[in-house]
């Protein structure tokens, strides 16, 4: 069966990988201590914060040391839900301010628009969180292009490098999982979907390979209907 709907990754994929650790991550490091301090006591907040202490197994640390955690999960890039949320909320103010603007390569904002007027649903799945899923396309280079999509998916959805959340994600969907084609740079992520039944196309930008996959540079490259 043909694809129907195209789910994407974004780092590395959709947008560099660059734009999230040398803008996004130094950003978020900056502005999360006083974001926090300052919203600690809302409802919201305060959940994510306890969901903080839960994963670091320390129940008991005050706000502080929260926030030294956080920071450390920014520095290692960890994929913990209540950092991405957090995150998310800061750079909500950075984009509103218009201190940020999501990076999304021509070539992929060329053949999303192409692929939306062609009838495909366009879905994003990324370890950030679903707000800043919206923020990047929403506050891009290239304008607002949360228009194209139909949904977001994160996390919450299960990790990427498991074929359980590629079940859930088609479920959510919709769609049989045969109908769906992913877009990642990952080899691991690509697996994981393919185990779940998805089609799959790798995204190598530097060139290469990524083992199982066919592989292109470029979104000019993907031709949907010969996944």
């Amino acid at each position: 069966m043909p694809s129907k709907a195209i789910l994407t990754d974004i780092e590395g994929t959709t947008s560099a990988v660059s734009f999230v650790f040398d803008v996004l991550f130094p950003y978020a490091r900056e502005h999360l201590p006083a974001f926090v301090r300052e919203h600690a006591g809302e409802e919201q907040v305060a959940a994510q914060l306890a969901a903080v202490r839960a994963e670091s197994g320390e129940a008991d640390a005050d706000l502080e040391r929260v926030i030294e955690i956080l920071l450390g999960w920014i520095a290692e890039d960890r994929k913990a839900t209540p950092l991405k949320a957090l995150q998310g909320r800061v750079w909500e103010r950075g984009y509103r301010a218009g201190q940020l603007k999501g990076h999304v390569y021509p070539d992929a904002v060329a053949a999303l628009q192409r692929w939306k007027a062609e009838g495909y649903d366009l879905y994003v799945y990324s370890s950030g969180s679903i707000q800043a899923q919206r923020l990047i396309f929403g506050c891009s280079e290239a304008g607002d292009l949360s228009p194209l999509f139909s949904g977001y998916f994160d996390t919450t959805s299960g990790p990427k490098r498991e074929a359980a959340s590629y079940v859930r994600i088609a479920e959510a969907i919709g769609r049989p999982a045969g109908e769906i084609l992913f877009l990642s740079d990952v080899v691991q992520e690509l697996d994981a979907a393919r185990q779940a039944g998805l089609r799959t196309c790798g995204l190598a930008r530097e060139g290469g390979v990524l083992a199982g996959h066919p592989t292109v540079a470029s979104f000019a490259a993907i031709e949907p209907t010969a996944f």
